[in-house]
């Protein structure tokens, strides 16, 4: 599948993939700053942003998408960095692709198993009467009778787009990716380890990556540095983004 995605900067190629229900939209703020010193490849995974949909909705999927990419941009290797289901491909693509990798990046994602999570969000996007939706404060409104949190509320909403004739659609496959959550939260236990140079990066406030995780790491990435980012929540890079930006530049540095 041909992604969708766009380019800052120049240099070596950096490849940053977001969570389940975002986009590339999510890490424009921080692809500026790495764009200072690399070549900054911000990606819409399959089903999400403005890439094409597809019922087929897996890690081994999503793993061909970047790859097709990276054959179809001349990239014979990159620094990627991935968010939570992204920080979930980067690993596969780690582990399956290990001659692809230069430097491997996590933000707040161990490779274990997740039950699925996510039912308030979906409730979310359920909540909204697309069809008789006039501006997207109405859209707003109706989800904050489902999700108190603003911010949360927010994020969802990146999602909702206006089309030429004043309708209102998602941009993402909510149909597919709520059919197929159950695979988001598949763990690589079992793969074959990636020996590169590794950081994991966990939200000090998060429970997704937590000190029990760091055996299962550092069993499938031996080299692999775990640090956390004090304050900050699972979307470290919007809660915390010059603590976060600072070490992957650092991190990347070495």
């Amino acid at each position: 599948m041909k992604l969708n995605f766009r380019t800052l900067g120049s240099g070596s190629p950096l490849i940053i993939m977001h969570g389940v229900f975002g986009s590339s939209d999510n890490w424009q703020t921080l692809g500026k700053v790495f764009a200072e010193n690399f070549k900054v490849y911000l990606v819409d995974l399959r089903n999400h942003g403005n890439s094409p949909h597809s019922d087929e909705f897996d890690y081994d999927v999503m793993v061909e998408d970047v790859v097709e990419l990276m054959e179809d941009e001349g990239i014979s290797q990159a620094h990627i960095l991935g968010h939570s289901m992204g920080g979930k491909v980067a690993m596969h693509l780690a582990t399956q692709h290990a001659d692809l990798v230069d430097k491997l990046m996590v933000v707040d994602i161990a490779p274990k198993y997740y039950a699925p999570h996510h039912q308030q969000i979906f409730e979310g996007f359920h909540s909204v009467d697309l069809e008789k939706l006039q501006n997207r404060k109405e859209a707003d409104d109706q989800m904050a009778q489902v999700i108190a949190n603003f911010g949360v509320r927010q994020f969802i909403l990146k999602n909702l787009n206006r089309k030429q004739d004043g309708t209102f659609n998602w941009k993402l496959n909510l149909e597919v990716i709520e059919a197929a959550i159950e695979k988001v939260g598949e763990g690589i236990e079992g793969a074959v380890g990636f020996d590169g140079t590794a950081l994991f990066i966990a939200g000090g406030k998060s429970d997704y990556l937590v000190s029990q995780d760091h055996e299962l790491i550092r069993s499938l990435f031996p080299n692999a540095e775990i640090v956390t980012v004090d304050g900050a929540g699972h979307w470290v890079h919007a809660e915390k983004p010059r603590e976060l930006g600072e070490l992957v530049i650092e991190f990347l540095s070495k």
